[in-house]
């Protein structure tokens, strides 16, 4: 597909995603279709977790209550196909699928036997409905020559402190992926900063989540981001609810009680992502999910997604009176060696496969920032606990482990703090005589509000290792992998998102290979 090709399908996309389209499917020889009175698909498609001759493909039915009170095919039956060509003539895989009322009447099929490299086309039918058609891309193979990794870097997407007008520019983009790092949805409301609404209160229950999910997948451009790329997906807190640490919550909620909650917030979110596995059945409660993975982009680089929520020790220092992050002074408790921001299997997990990582770049795409924002005070360095500043033994861990094994070329990825970021990674922070072991970037949010300026000033200030951070602006960041180097372009738009169409360049950085660091363009 030629890169003018790609772009006039995007918008085509786009404007058909903003119209919430459907049609009637031809009725299968033989069988009588189920007729609907609502299109069932108004929440999109999506794929996600591409390898070299798989993909998965997502969607979920919305059943009205007149399709409900109407019919008794539950569970019902759903085709998904795979198309060689955009013209969808070409058809190189289908497979039948049931859901029912229990899955939230999601949908998860996993395409193989798929070319690697190389675009597909994707739809789903039920009955006489027709889902909107989705373009997804597979990996190439490990060993296989690549020239260029193009990924989208988003995160923090409050559906009510902005309109998703980075999503509409992501959706027009040429990507192979697109990366989320965390907080899809938000359980919390302010409503002195809503210019939408959210459904409901606080959600704790599997309905509940499944209405918010429904919410934030039923705007257009996220649907059209979704359609346009294959994502890889982490998630944050704010997923099952803030400043949530493995098994505790800030009102430390009794561990049964705070467990339903966060298995019913696992399920949904399963429910309604690109995801091949969910919850684990086995796990106390169904409270469990392996989400932390590694998928290799030829030989030019490798990418791990990290888990930094349900694995972590619980935050140092707390307040007697709740739980989650807090800004802290003189707290010992920080530098306890056993403390961990991805539990000790995902560390060595991670630690293996960075040994081991022969690609020309290595990407740790996580949660949050990892270069300190902690500031000096009369009383001692304030640190916020919830950040990697709050887990400092496991941050020198990582970066140890870069720096013995001599692993080279490793560009760390991040969201969360709702800023631009672009720092280098050193063994000992803001130390110019420690040597920089990597380097890192972290885009801003694509709607939450950002720090105030004063706040940020005296991040900066106290922490010469960050290179640039600006938080007024929304949007998200453009990294281009080439063997050579690596570009982040930060695009952003006015706080908040949606006073304004389109977004435009905020900066840009580079990292050569073999020179760690960040340096403006």
């Amino acid at each position: 597909m030629q890169r003018r090709d790609f772009h006039r399908w995007a918008q085509a996309q786009a404007l058909a995603m903003a119209l919430a389209p459907w049609q009637q499917a031809v009725a299968q020889a033989g069988a009588e279709p189920r007729r609907w009175r609502d299109n069932p698909f108004t929440l999109g498609v999506a794929s996600g977790q591409p390898r070299p001759d798989t993909v998965v493909l997502w969607t979920r039915l919305v059943v009205s209550p007149q399709d409900r009170a109407d019919s008794a095919a539950d569970p019902a039956r759903v085709v998904c196909e795979v198309f060689a060509d955009e013209a969808l003539r070409q058809r190189v895989w289908h497979s039948d699928i049931t859901t029912d009322a229990q899955r939230g009447h999601s949908l998860h099929a996993q395409a193989t036997g798929l070319a690697p490299g190389r675009s597909y086309w994707y739809r789903f039918r039920c009955g006489d409905a027709i889902s909107p058609v989705g373009r997804t891309r597979t990996a190439p193979r490990p060993t296989d020559d690549v020239r260029r990794l193009r990924l989208a870097l988003a995160s923090c997407q409050h559906y009510e402190q902005g309109e998703y007008v980075a999503h509409a520019d992501i959706a027009r983009q040429d990507l192979d992926l697109v990366v989320f790092v965390g907080d899809y949805i938000y359980e919390s409301t302010n409503p002195r900063l809503a210019i939408r609404k959210h459904n409901g209160g606080e959600p704790k229950t599997l309905d509940e989540y499944r209405q918010r999910y429904a919410l934030y997948k039923s705007d257009p451009h996220l649907q059209a981001a979704h359609a346009a790329h294959p994502w890889l997906l982490m998630w944050d807190d704010h997923e099952v609810v803030n400043d949530y640490a493995a098994d505790r919550d800030p009102r430390n909620t009794p561990l049964e009680v705070f467990m339903q909650r966060r298995a019913a917030a696992y399920q949904a979110y399963f429910e309604h992502q690109p995801l091949a596995l969910g919850p684990d059945p086995s796990s106390p409660w169904a409270a469990s999910m392996r989400l932390h993975d590694k998928l290799s982009w030829g030989r030019l680089a490798d990418i791990w997604t990290l888990d930094c929520r349900q694995y972590r020790s619980t935050q140092a220092c707390p307040d007697p009176n709740r739980g989650g992050g807090r800004v802290v002074t003189q707290c010992a408790e920080l530098d306890e060696p056993a403390r961990s921001m991805l539990g000790n299997a995902q560390e060595e997990w991670l630690y293996q496969g960075l040994r081991q990582s022969t690609a020309l770049w290595k990407v740790l795409a996580q949660a949050t920032q990892i270069s300190p924002t902690s500031v000096s005070t009369p009383l001692g360095r304030a640190t916020y606990t919830d950040a990697w500043d709050g887990y400092p033994q496991a941050r020198r861990r990582l970066l140890q482990t870069i720096s013995d094994g001599q692993v080279a070329d490793v560009i760390t990825l991040g969201g969360d703090v709702h800023m631009n970021v672009a720092a280098k990674l050193r063994l000992q922070a803001n130390d110019e005589t420690s040597p920089v072991v990597a380097s890192e970037f972290v885009a801003t949010s694509i709607t939450s509000r950002g720090l105030g300026e004063s706040v940020l000033n005296a991040a900066r200030s106290a922490n010469p290792d960050i290179v640039y951070a600006r938080a007024d602006e929304r949007g998200y960041a453009l990294i281009d992998i080439q063997p050579q180097a690596a570009t982040c372009e930060f695009r952003t738009t006015p706080f908040p998102a949606g006073t304004r169409a389109d977004l435009s360049v905020q900066a840009r950085f580079q990292v050569e290979r073999g020179r760690v660091g960040p340096v403006k363009l």
